[in-house]
């Protein structure tokens, strides 16, 4: 064979990889976005639904010792983005969000207090993941100016989500719970073959506060 022909061989076989692999990442790009298909009718349908439901909330609490009053799911909203990849318009992103609010209105405000520096970042980590509108407080002796105790004032409501963005090159999501099971916020990595209803079901259950996987 001449050096030639050896070049020939060398491109053409560089050439069928390079197919192959493109082949693959369409292949991928489809599947994913059936996926977000099947997602988006899922989570509008639920939205409608569960803005008439209004299910109760799950028991909330910003420093684990003073309770939240009864509070419900309320104000659910779904939200869908596209982006362009690779000259394609695809998914970008699906969102379900909603608030917490107390089930009887009230003017009150909840407090909680901390005095340790890892449940002051717990307290803090709920308070963000919750969005939270808040005021943080000092307690200090009167008579040394030693810190006591830090006391966060805040807003008896929150807000939680379900964020699913699909990596299509990789055919799988990343799924972030937004206050599903607390106020708490939890990413893992999703296979795009294992979404289905029956996958969605688990997470819609525990949104709603239904025994699930998630819990």
């Amino acid at each position: 064979m001449s050096f030639l022909q050896q070049l020939k061989k060398q491109a053409n076989d560089l050439q069928s990889r390079q197919g192959q692999a493109v082949q693959h990442l369409d292949a991928n790009v489809a599947a994913t976005e059936d996926t977000c298909q099947t997602v988006w009718h899922y989570l509008s349908e639920l939205a409608a639904q569960l803005n008439v439901i209004q299910p109760a909330a799950r028991e909330l609490s910003l420093d684990g010792k003073t309770k939240w009053p009864d509070m419900k799911l309320a104000d659910f909203r779904f939200d869908a983005r596209k982006k362009i990849l690779r000259q394609r318009e695809v998914t970008e992103h699906l969102a379900l969000g909603w608030r917490m609010v107390p089930a009887a209105p009230t003017a009150d405000r909840g407090s909680g207090s901390v005095n340790f520096p890892p449940d002051l970042e717990r307290v803090e980590n709920r308070l963000r993941a919750g969005q939270i509108k808040h005021e943080r407080l000092e307690q200090r002796h009167p008579d040394s100016h030693k810190l006591l105790s830090i006391v966060f004032e805040h807003d008896l409501a929150a807000r939680g989500g379900v964020v699913l963005t699909p990596d299509h090159d990789q055919a799988s999501f990343r799924l972030r719970l937004l206050c599903v099971t607390g106020l708490v916020a939890t990413q893992v990595t999703v296979p795009a073959r294992q979404i289905s209803t029956a996958w969605l079901d688990d997470v819609a259950k525990a949104v709603v506060g239904q025994p699930s996987s998630w819990a």
